[in-house]
Order: C-alpha cells, then sequence, then structure tokens
C-alpha cells in the first residue's frame, strides 16, 4: 500500500494520465449501458401454448395438461410447474431455479415437449412461448382508421408485426383484437346428401385443388423454360368452382353444395377502446436482457416509417411506451444524484474552509462514478432505479476516505521545501491507509448481504450492492492514488487554520465532552433507554416487502360472470369506459383487452377483462394523490352490476404472476381434488378476507360457473345408423368451432380456409343433420341429448395438483399484520377437509424469505467486520466496543420509521446496514485516534477528550455528507421514489443519533473499557 501511494506521487504525471484514461473510458461506458427503468426481476421461466380448438377446459386438463405436466416433472433444477387449463388453450409454465441458463432450460423443455406432443391429437397446435419474460411489454399500440376491424386486422398482422419483428430486441408482436380474415366454407348437409357426397369428400376436393407445384425444365431453342401449374385458390370464386365429383355430365361444384364466405377466424377475446368501439392492438415483446429504452426508440421510429405506406386514413396510436417510464425512474434518481453532489460540495467547503482541499476531495465523485459505470458494463449491469439509486445511496459515503486522506494532509502541512511538501503529503496519506482501507472494507461488507437475497428481492436489491461495492472499491484507490497527486498540486503550503465553523464546533463540543466523562453512567443510562425504547418502538412498526412503485399508468382488472358471452362482455366494458371517462377526466385514454391474446401469453377467460388507463399530467389533476383518483375511478365503475374490480400496473400485473401465478399483494392458494369444494373454500376464503381492515380488490377467480351444453351420444343408435363416436364429434367441432383445412395465399398473406357452419345457435344445433353411412340425414337430437349444466371454466394447477387461488391487495396497514391476523382468522372459521390444503404466497411470501435470509447473513457480516476490526486493530477488545456501536446508530433509524409512517420493508433494511457501516467507520476513526495518542505517551483522559475533539470534523462530516447525500431521494418524486424513500428516511434518522452516540457513548465506552486494566497501569505510569 505504502508502494502505490509513493508511485502514484512520484509519478505524478502518469496517475493524472491514467485518471484522464478512468475519465474517457467511464463515459463510453455510460454510453454503452443498457438502460431500462427496473432490473430484470424474472426468473428463469419457460412458457408453453397449446391451442386445442373446441376443447372444454376439462378436456384439455385431461388430454393436454395433465399429459405436458407428467412429461415435465422430474426436469433437473425445476422450482415450479404452474398451468392454467381454460376452453380450447393449456398454458404450461416451468420455473427453473435461479442461475439456470434459459436455453438449457428451454432445450430440456423442448425434448420433452416433442415426444409428447407426437401422441397427441394432430389439431393440438403450439408450442413454446418467445423467450420473453414476464416484463417484457414494452409497447402497446393501436390501429385507428375508417376501415374494418378486419382489414385493420389484416394490416397489423400483414404488414406492421412483419416489419416490427425485424428489430434486434424483439421477441414477437402480439396481434390483438379484430377479426382474423378467413375463407369460410359452411356445407348445407341435405344437398351434400342428395348428391351423395360426405362431408370427408368436400375436404379433401378442396385440399387437391389449392396448390401450385413446379414439374421442371423444358427446351426452348437455346433456353431454357421452367414449367410452373397454377392451381391455388385465389378468390371466392375459385374456391366455388372446384370441382368435387362428376356424375354424368353434371359437375357437383362447392358452390353447389356449401355456401362460400370471407368472414372472421373464432375469436377468443376483443379489444375496446375509450367506450365507444372495438380497435385492434399491438404489442411488442422484447427478448430477455434487451435494452429496453434502444428497443422502444427503433419501434418508435420503424412506426413512424410504417405509418407512411399505411393505407389512407389508418394511423397508429401508441397508449404504452415502456421508455417513458425508463426516462422518469431515470430522471428520478439521476436528478437526485445531481443534488447530492452539489450539497456534498458545500458541506466539504464549510468544514474544509478551503476552496482548493474541498475541490481535491470532489474530484473523487465522478471519477468513482465513471468507474463504476465501467465495471457495471464488464459484468453485464443495466443502468436503472435500483443500480443507479445504489449510486446516489453511496455519495455521501465515496468522500469518506478522501476526506480523511485531504484532512490529514492539511494537518501535516508546513513551510517545508517542494519535496518535503510531497514527503508530508506520503506521510500523510500513509498513516491513515489502513484505517480508511479497513473502514471501505468494513462499508462494503455490510452491504454483502443483499447479495444473497433470492427471489424477486435479490433481483432488485443486489444491483444496489454491486454498484455501492463498486463505487466504494473504486473511492478507495482514488483516495490513495490520485487524491494525494492532486492535493500536491492543489493544495498551498504552510499551516491551514481550520474554519470558524468547526472551531466554534470543536470548543463547544469539548466542554459538553468534559462534563459527559465526567458523569458517564448518566451518559450509559440515556443511550439505554433510548436503545430499550426503539427495542419497543419496533413492535409498532409494520412490515412489508418493498413499497409499491408508481409506474404512472393504471390497469383495472374486470371481473364478470363466468358464462358471460364475448359479445356480452365487451358491451360491459364499453359501459365501463363510458363511467369512468365521463366521471373522472383525469383519465385521458382507455384501451381494454378482454379474453385470450393472440399467442396465449396471457389466457384470460371471456369474463375477464384488463383495463389500461393512459392518465393526463398530474398537474391537470383535481386529486392530490394516485389514491384519491383510483377511488374515484372506483366509484364510477362500481355503478356497474355485475362486476367485480381490482387495481393494479403494468409492470406490478406481470411481476406478481410471474411470483404466484396470479396478481396481487396476497394470494391465498388452496389445494384439492374436487373443483366444487374447491370453489367453496374459495368463497368462504374470500369472505373472511374481506372482513380484514386493510384489506382491497378481494378476488378469486371463479373455476365454476360457466354454462356447457353437454351432449351425451346414445351409442345403441349410434351404432345402428353406422355413425361412431369419433365422426359425430368431428362434425360437431367443424359445424360449431370451425375446422381448418387449408390456406389460401393472397401476394404475402396466408388466409385460412376452413369448413363451420353458417350459424350456430341452440336450436339449430339441436336440429343438425348429420349424414349417416346410408346417406340418410339424421338430426342430432335422434342419436344424442342436449343438457345445459354449469361447469369450469378454468383448472389451476401447481405442482401436478389442482388448485384455487384467492388474492388481495393490502391498504393503510402492513402486509405482514394482515396475513397473520388473515392466518388466525383462516385457522378458526375454516375448516379444510382431508386432503386439502392451504398455503399463503404473493409479496407476503417474498418479505417471509427476505427477513429469513437477512436474519441469517447479517449475523455473518458482523463476524467478518469485527475479524475486520481485529485485523485494524490487533484488539478484541476494541473491535467488539466498535461493534457495540451498531444498535445504538440503529435508535434513530427505528424512531424515524415510526414517526414517519413507513414500514419496516427490504429497502428499509438496506437502509440500517448502510447505517451500520458509517456507525463502524466513525468507531473506527475515533479509536484509531485514540491509540495513536496513546502511543505517543499521553494519558487516557487526554487520549479520550484530545482524540475526540480532534476527530469531531471527520465524524461530522461522514455523518452529515452521508445524510445531506440523501436528502434529495428524500423528497424525490415520480416513479421510483417509493423504494429509495424508506431508505434515506432510516439513514437519515439513524446517523442523527449515531453520530451523538458515537461523539459522546463511544469516548465514555472507551475510557471505561478501552484498555484493559494491565495497559491502565502502565499508562498511568
Amino acid at each position: 500500500m505504502s508502494r502505490l501511494i509513493a508511485l502514484a506521487l512520484s509519478q505524478r504525471l502518469l496517475t493524472s494520465l491514467l485518471a484522464l484514461v478512468l475519465l474517457l473510458s467511464g463515459l463510453w461506458a455510460f454510453q454503452g449501458l443498457p438502460i431500462d427503468a427496473f432490473p430484470d426481476v424474472s426468473s428463469t421461466q419457460v412458457k408453453i401454448i397449446l391451442k386445442a380448438p373446441g376443447m372444454t377446459p376439462s378436456e384439455v386438463e385431461s388430454r393436454v395438461t395433465r399429459i405436458v405436466e407428467q412429461e415435465m416433472l422430474g426436469i433437473p433444477h425445476q422450482a415450479v410447474l404452474r398451468s392454467q387449463s381454460k376452453y380450447a388453450i393449456a398454458d404450461i409454465t416451468i420455473d427453473f431455479d435461479e442461475g439456470t441458463d434459459i436455453y438449457w432450460a428451454r432445450q430440456q423443455v423442448s425434448e420433452r415437449l416433442g415426444s409428447v406432443l407426437a401422441g397427441m391429437p394432430s389439431d393440438i397446435t403450439g408450442g413454446m412461448a418467445p423467450i420473453t419474460t414476464p416484463l417484457g411489454e414494452m409497447f402497446m399500440f393501436t390501429v385507428e382508421g375508417p376501415q374494418s376491424l378486419a382489414e385493420r386486422r389484416s394490416v397489423l398482422d400483414w404488414v406492421i408485426r412483419p416489419q416490427l419483428r425485424n428489430i434486434v430486441g424483439v421477441a414477437d408482436v402480439n396481434s390483438l383484437g379484430g377479426y382474423v380474415r378467413s375463407y369460410v366454407v359452411s356445407p348445407d348437409f341435405e344437398k351434400l346428401s342428395a348428391f351423395g357426397i360426405g362431408i370427408d369428400e368436400l375436404k379433401m376436393a378442396i385440399e387437391q385443388n389449392n396448390q401450385n407445384d413446379g414439374a421442371g425444365r423444358v427446351d426452348k431453342g437455346e433456353e431454357a423454360l421452367l414449367v410452373r401449374s397454377e392451381g391455388r385458390i385465389q378468390s371466392p370464386e375459385d374456391l366455388r368452382s372446384i370441382v368435387i365429383k362428376g356424375r354424368g355430365a353434371q359437375l357437383v361444384r362447392v358452390g353447389d353444395v356449401a355456401k362460400v364466405s370471407i368472414e372472421g377466424l373464432t375469436r377468443y377475446g376483443a379489444v375496446t377502446q375509450n367506450g365507444k368501439q372495438e380497435t385492434v392492438e399491438g404489442l411488442v415483446l422484447g427478448l430477455r436482457g434487451a435494452n429496453a429504452r434502444l428497443l422502444v426508440d427503433q419501434v418508435s421510429k420503424r412506426l413512424d416509417e410504417i405509418a407512411k405506406t399505411l393505407p389512407a386514413g389508418m394511423t397508429i396510436k401508441p397508449f404504452y411506451n415502456r421508455g417513458t417510464l425508463v426516462g422518469k425512474a431515470v430522471h428520478t434518481v439521476t436528478k437526485a444524484l445531481y443534488e447530492a453532489i452539489v450539497l456534498v460540495l458545500i458541506l466539504l467547503v464549510v468544514f474544509l474552509g478551503n476552496l482548493r482541499a474541498a475541490l481535491a476531495v470532489a474530484v473523487i465523485l465522478p471519477l468513482s462514478a465513471l468507474g463504476t459505470f465501467l465495471l457495471m458494463r464488464w459484468v453485464g449491469l443495466s443502468a436503472n432505479l435500483m443500480s443507479l439509486g445504489g449510486l446516489a445511496i453511496a455519495i455521501g459515503m465515496l468522500v469518506d476516505a478522501a476526506v480523511v486522506v485531504v484532512e490529514n494532509i492539511e494537518a501535516r502541512q508546513s513551510g517545508s521545501k517542494h519535496a518535503g511538501f510531497l514527503n508530508a503529503i506520503y506521510e500523510a496519506t500513509r498513516e491513515v491507509a489502513v484505517p480508511i482501507t479497513s473502514g471501505i472494507l468494513i462499508i462494503m461488507t455490510v452491504f454483502l448481504p443483499l447479495l444473497t437475497l433470492e427471489g424477486l428481492e435479490g433481483k432488485m436489491f443486489a444491483p444496489v450492492a454491486l454498484t455501492i461495492v463498486f463505487a466504494l472499491g473504486c473511492s478507495l484507490l482514488l483516495s490513495l492514488t490520485v487524491i494525494p497527486a492532486l492535493a500536491s498540486m492543489l493544495l498551498k503550503q504552510g499551516h491551514h487554520q481550520s474554519p470558524r465553523f468547526v472551531l466554534w464546533l470543536e470548543r463547544n463540543y469539548s466542554h459538553f465532552l468534559k462534563s459527559a466523562l465526567a458523569h458517564p453512567r448518566q451518559i450509559y443510562a440515556v443511550a439505554l433507554v433510548l436503545l430499550a425504547g426503539a427495542i419497543g418502538a419496533v413492535s409498532f412498526v409494520g412490515k412489508s416487502f418493498i413499497p409499491t412503485l408508481d409506474e404512472g399508468d393504471i390497469i383495472m382488472q374486470v371481473e364478470k360472470l363466468p358464462s358471460i358471452s364475448l359479445a356480452e362482455s365487451s358491451a360491459i366494458d364499453l359501459r365501463i369506459q363510458q363511467a369512468v371517462m365521463n366521471a373522472v377526466p383525469e383519465v385521458e385514454r382507455i384501451v381494454a383487452r378482454v379474453g385470450s391474446d393472440e399467442l396465449g401469453l396471457d389466457p384470460m377467460g371471456l369474463n375477464e377483462t384488463d383495463t389500461f388507463m393512459v392518465l393526463k399530467p398530474t398537474d391537470q389533476w383535481r386529486f392530490k394523490s394516485k389514491d384519491e383518483l383510483i377511488e374515484a375511478i372506483r366509484k364510477a365503475a362500481g355503478d356497474i352490476p355485475g362486476v367485480n374490480i381490482g387495481f393494479t400496473q403494468p409492470i406490478e400485473m406481470r411481476t406478481s404472476e410471474m411470483l404466484s401465478g396470479v396478481r396481487g399483494d396476497l394470494a391465498v392458494k388452496i389445494y384439492g381434488p374436487d373443483l366444487q369444494t374447491l370453489n367453496q373454500l374459495a368463497e368462504q376464503t374470500l369472505k373472511m378476507l374481506e372482513n380484514v381492515p386493510g384489506s382491497q380488490d378481494v378476488l378469486t377467480s371463479q373455476a365454476v360457473g360457466v354454462q356447457y351444453l353437454q351432449v351425451s351420444l346414445n351409442h345403441d343408435v349410434m351404432g345402428a345408423m353406422g355413425l361412431s363416436t369419433l365422426e359425430v364429434q368431428s362434425m360437431l367441432r367443424q359445424m360449431v368451432e370451425g375446422m381448418p383445412i387449408s390456406e389460401v395465399q393472397e401476394l404475402e398473406r396466408r388466409t385460412p380456409l376452413l369448413i363451420r357452419a353458417d350459424k350456430t345457435s341452440l336450436q339449430s344445433l339441436a336440429q343438425l343433420r348429420l349424414p349417416t353411412r346410408s346417406g340418410q340425414m339424421v338430426p342430432l337430437s335422434s342419436i344424442a341429448t342436449l343438457t345445459e349444466q354449469a361447469g369450469p371454466v378454468r383448472i389451476d394447477r401447481e405442482n401436478a395438483s389442482r388448485m384455487t387461488v384467492v388474492r388481495a391487495n393490502v391498504n393503510g396497514r402492513d402486509l405482514v399484520g394482515f396475513v397473520d391476523e388473515a392466518k388466525k382468522n383462516f385457522a378458526q372459521q375454516i375448516k379444510l377437509p382431508t386432503g386439502y390444503r392451504v398455503s399463503w404466497g404473493g409479496q407476503f411470501e417474498n418479505q417471509q424469505r427476505a427477513a429469513k435470509r437477512l436474519l441469517t447473513v447479517i449475523p455473518i457480516a458482523l463476524g467478518l467486520i469485527v475479524l475486520i476490526l481485529f485485523f485494524t486493530l490487533g484488539n478484541v477488545r476494541q473491535a467488539v466496543l466498535v461493534v457495540c456501536n451498531i444498535p445504538f446508530a440503529m435508535v434513530g433509524g427505528v424512531f424515524a420509521l415510526l414517526v414517519s409512517g413507513q414500514y419496516l420493508s427490504v429497502p428499509a433494511a438496506v437502509g440500517f446496514i448502510a447505517l451500520m457501516g458509517i456507525a463502524v467507520l466513525n468507531g473506527l476513526v475515533l479509536l484509531t485516534e485514540f491509540n495513536n495518542l496513546l502511543n505517543a505517551g499521553n494519558t487516557l483522559q487526554r487520549t479520550v477528550h484530545l482524540g475526540s475533539v480532534r476527530r469531531l470534523r471527520p465524524v461530522l462530516m461522514t455523518a452529515s455528507i452521508a445524510a445531506l447525500g440523501l436528502i434529495p431521494l428524500l423528497f424525490a418524486t415520480g416513479p421510483g421514489s417509493e423504494v429509495q424513500k424508506p431508505l434515506a428516511i432510516v439513514v437519515i434518522g439513524g446517523l442523527v443519533t449515531a453520530t451523538a452516540l458515537t461523539l459522546l457513548v463511544m469516548p465514555a465506552l472507551f475510557q471505561r473499557f478501552g484498555v484493559s486494566a494491565k495497559q491502565r497501569l502502565e499508562i498511568e505510569q
């Protein structure tokens, strides 16, 4: 270490050049850093989407989901296997352990999925979803214009979507709403029977007369001609003119026995907006690890280019741009960062009283930040709210080492010549090198527990810890190299007088300290009373996971009766939108999606709607807070009967779904075999949670309640007519759902061609006439009994067990207290039958996991701190004495939480961790000076008094700079400020008591316990 300092001073030009290289490389690294609003909190997750046209949820579960689940169970490093079976779709999600490579995981799933799909019905389609994350929804827009929904959807599918998918970082583009254009052949069974044509003959005729082909080459003189035969269908007329069979001179064509029309595919969802009409929506999904800001910028530019080529009157209107949130979140933390730097500079000038010295110290701020950016790019860490927030938290601590070095240099200045001046700087730096190295290492050590956190909290706060460790490491290196070299060029030789403000502080502190040392028992008593009060106050501080981040946008989740039709569900959505926009003018635009999307990434039922609300700027609001605005929206929408309403935000919703498969602060999962029993238990749990104070938006997805038309086939009658179950079921699916049989190639667009009944109702289905092998036509009612009955609308499973979920948000009280009361009420009011069990998940589960992990690793970190202190001080007694300062530092943090009404959350825990480091550093500064004075031959009493007064300035500077550096975070507004605020409150409040107790309790403790009895006798002699 001494050689490093000597090298930096002897080669000041080289040191300056290396600092310049760091400056330029840091700027280069910053410009190339991926920028996002939040860290990627997604786990390694593989999603399988399988579409089973026409299948009910029960059939999907038994014929698709269970089979796939059984095959997927046992994949190495598998954490959770979840699934949803809904009408015509199976959604299976496999979560893997942290650190599992996504491509390895997809390979494992792909191998097993390939083998299981081979044995499934041929109409089962789908596979693995794109490599995106639950947070991959980057950009959303609607396609507007005078054109029909089908035309706009066609442009989205075949013009806009392909061009957006070419952008680097785009995983896929989801198309929603409108109608997918298709050729529909509606057979007339009476005519088919009259001509003696079966449905299979009709299908075969269409399939065999819809293709182009090549036949090779033929010579034409010196040229060769390529032979190409054309037979593809190019229009409805081509389809109608296809010959099915000939009867003598009479040809039977498709148009003779069937109606040919251009219609839409069966819809599983719709998009409505502003309470006026349906629309078409595009949703851009980002690849895992994509640079969000760069991606949305490229998407915006590409959409601007595409807009110029669209049909007349057609426009693209974005309503969600992740870049807006990224900009706001980064602005929140960078603004706080700049303000903190200004406050730190002011404090440096005030305490050092020397602009040159302040500048010498201040240089460490930009250089440490740029060095941090370089390391962030090296390890692949993005610049986001949390990583930049870590840098903002560290601002006050970055100058600690430089302050100690520069202050000691000034104290050793004399009127020596140039060489003597350099030597004085070397000696001053070398003298404090060991304690500042130990101090910085200790602060870095206290943040290491954050790197051990798991799940969401680990992904959120590991970037905080890494940036703090990177920044402190850079500041330590710079403090021992660049700062001494810079001080030799900036500082003047000669004695430096402390500022009057510092002299006034030292004078008053000296008088107060004498009184305190004369009455140590009173000091101990006051400290213990404060500590006991803080311990008692902890029980009054609520506990939660992470404060809700304000993303700026609102999603209102609407749930209706399970048996509702798509048309009626859309109509209710429009009514809700009209009510909200009329009553709440702060809502600028509404886009709502009901049902499932095309890719199946969010397989909602026809009774479920996500209503996306775009809000006006806050300066145009009538309300003081977003909570008041939500209550106004809730009141307006609550007037619509028959709906349940909940509120969330885009990223918050997807994060909750990723963690527990459901949305909400609390997810009560009940497992068991029978759906009816599960539904009853869910209803009881819902009523219980609604009566717990603080509950909000308590919902349960109704597993039972959709109406089924049960077609019970009579096998005896069917057998007499020569019909099989498979034939009847196939014809039913063709008539009701429709069965794709081919495609029509229209330039670059592929239009589905399917067989489907013209119009299907309950009456027409009962009278549906089916052809027998003898050529007769029999109504469906003659071979089957049709009855209406209730059945499951969805079947949720987790780790191969059926389950139901009751979800709730918590408002106005702490999450842990709410769950504790809910658990108690559940145990008293609800009795689970044999074979049923319950688990409590959601954000609560994350809070419990984080608290358990921190309680395990923080004592280990404390042990490492004691070890570092022992090697620094060479004395176990003094090492323990420094650690004893930690509990007193926590006092102010606890009272600050209690007074501010904040909860003990993970960010608050990070604040307490930062307090630990600062408290230990201040204690170390004091004890190092005490030992130096004792070694110089001073008495114990003089050592304690003189050492405390001498180190008053660095202790106050460390505390005040750290506290004022967090003041901007305390008063920051905008996305992300909610996470930083509890941390700032804890640190600022804790530093008040930590500094006071360090300057009063620590001297008294050292005077009584700092040296052994034998050493005390030696000192007195």
